[in-house]
């Protein structure tokens, strides 16, 4: 090692699961990027050769000797340059998720993660046996402590980093993005500095995996004396500098260093008023969410092989949120519109289905479907007229939303591209959505969405140039599935139905919580009926960015079959 600060590189990387070939290449390039950069250590995140989470891929014993072969390969690129990659090992007793130190050809070192989450969309107990020993690595006259993700988030593996002699700690993350979870990162991070006094280079995954998003967001803390400096741009690849410099009392001094032809960090922002601060807040805070779903849309489409998307664009909010998103994540030329109008369907609907589609430039058409609902009706004529409609009948409701889904189908069977289902997380939760209708598609990306979120990120979305017109944001919503109808003939107002909605399901409080907060208790328990009767619709839907502390899907894992009701 060169007398020189050692130089460490931090690789945000947006793998693909299970891609072992394709992800070793992609660190390769990182490696190149770094070693021209004069890095003596690229640092990758969490299981970046798999890609995180590799799920049941990991109980495949062929899939483990792939990952050791090409484990193989990619410390060959470690000659002169050190590697530290997150990769399943096995071990004495099973598999670890380990961070392997390759260094000169071989493997120099392994840490295996001490704390395995087993909550939320984490599942690690599953495939993974805890290590119990500290991985601590001289580079260039400092010792380099190793942790993984969940161990950030406890104090005792921290410690024990410190304790076997650690100046820095390395922390190798696969971390899902939540609404307010970088801020719980950064206070996470900071809780270990202050206990340890050590530094920590934080370099965590981005992109989308599946339901999963992933933010990116490395940073480094640079110790007690300091706060979180971020080092690369959220949700995007990047390869970010460190030198480790002498400070005071013979510590080490982390300092971003700005590659060459690169600007550097930009500085912290001026000082502005405490409602300038607030509303500068609530504007990044939605920006970061858009991205959130464009991130998940994009990489969903294009992991898995398809051209482009196909939707129902009804003129409502909904389907026009998720228009302007799959334009922004794919671009207007892979992604097709069709507006499918019905005797209930307004004129307006149509009018701004149109005008939407020739602004964002989108490949649009009108299928109108009102012979199919006739065609599906009258070939029922005889079995319904043993079966008199009941009050609150919605047979030709759900009839003209499967109409609709059959020709999207069509449409998405004879061009190759996905369905996006357009429904929000407020109607899914109670089960405000129709089965082989508007629920079709194999993706959907409002799904942990609620409808309050949806009416800001669409006006938010506009302060950039207006994607969706101005009337569909502003009229009421509805189904149009019937004369004159509205959402609040079945729903409460949303403001109401998504304050209780975020109270039973994100935060799991009681019906007797829930009425203390002001709510009328029969509104609450009608809430909470809807929302436990819906779930076997939820089973059947479509996979969709996940975005909150807890969505449908895998961090909500409700029975169908339940005697049990709320109070």
């Amino acid at each position: 090692m060169t007398a020189q600060a050692p130089r460490i590189a931090l690789a945000q990387f947006n793998p693909v699961v299970g891609a072992l070939e394709t992800n070793a290449r992609r660190m390769r390039e990182f490696v190149d990027q770094a070693r021209a950069e004069g890095a003596h250590l690229v640092m990758f995140p969490e299981l970046a050769l798999t890609g995180y989470p590799p799920e049941d891929l990991l109980l495949r014993p062929a899939f483990l000797d792939a990952v050791d072969a090409a484990l193989e390969r990619l410390a060959e690129a470690s000659i002169g340059i050190d590697l530290l990659v997150g990769a399943p090992r096995r071990i004495e007793g099973g598999l670890a998720n380990a961070a392997v130190w390759l260094r000169n050809g071989a493997i120099h070192a392994s840490y295996a993660k001490h704390i395995l989450p087993n909550y939320s969309v984490f599942d690690e107990v599953r495939y993974f046996h805890a290590g119990h020993e500290p991985c601590v690595v001289q580079l260039g006259g400092w010792r380099l402590g190793v942790t993984v993700c969940e161990d950030i988030w406890q104090p005792a593996p921290a410690a024990h980093a410190r304790i076997a002699g650690a100046d820095v700690l390395l922390n190798l993350n696969a971390s899902p993005f939540h609404r307010g979870k970088p801020a719980e990162r950064s206070a996470v991070v900071a809780a270990r500095v202050a206990e340890t006094g050590c530094p920590v280079l934080y370099v965590n995954q981005v992109g989308g995996q599946d339901e999963l998003v992933f933010d990116g967001r490395s940073f480094l803390h640079p110790g007690p004396e300091g706060s979180p400096q971020a080092l690369l741009d959220p949700w995007q690849e990047g390869l970010a500098l460190v030198e480790l410099e002498a400070g005071d009392a013979g510590r080490p001094r982390p300092v971003a260093v700005a590659p060459e032809g690169v600007s550097p960090l930009p500085p912290a922002p001026a000082a502005v008023s405490e409602a300038d601060s607030s509303a500068h807040a609530a504007d990044a805070e939605v920006a970061d969410l858009y991205a959130a779903l464009v991130t998940g849309i994009r990489d969903y489409v294009d992991k898995n092989g398809f051209p482009g998307v196909i939707l129902g664009l009804s003129g409502g909010i909904d389907s026009g949120l998720t228009a302007a998103l799959a334009t922004d994540a794919l671009g207007p030329e892979r992604v097709t519109a069709v507006m499918m109008p019905y005797r209930y369907t307004a004129s307006m609907s149509v009018e701004d289905a149109r005008a939407q589609a020739e602004t964002l430039g989108l490949d649009y058409h009108e299928v109108a479907i009102e012979p199919m609902v006739q065609a599906f009706l009258g070939g029922l004529d005889s079995a319904l007229a043993s079966v008199p409609p009941a009050p609150g009948d919605v047979t030709e409701e759900n009839l003209q939303s499967r109409s609709r889904g059959v020709v999207l189908m069509g449409l998405s069977n004879r061009t190759g591209r996905m369905l996006l289902a357009t429904g929000n997380k407020s109607e899914l939760a109670v089960g405000y959505a129709t089965l082989y209708g508007d629920m079709n598609g194999g993706f959907a990306p409002l799904k942990d969405v609620s409808k309050q979120w949806v009416w800001r990120l669409a006006r938010w979305r506009n302060t950039l140039g207006e994607a969706i017109p101005a009337r569909v944001i502003e009229r009421p919503p509805s189904a149009e599935l019937a004369p004159g109808q509205e959402d609040t003939d079945s729903l409460p107002p949303y403001p109401v139905l998504d304050a209780i909605l975020e109270a039973f399901v994100e935060e799991e409080a009681s019906v007797a919580d829930i009425v203390v907060r002001g709510h009328p208790r029969e509104v609450v328990e009608r809430v909470a009926r809807m929302v436990l009767r819906a779930e076997y619709k939820r089973r059947q839907g479509a996979p969709g960015v996940r975005v909150s502390p807890r969505a449908f899907g895998r961090d909500r894992r409700y029975p169908i079959t339940s005697g049990y009701r709320p109070e």
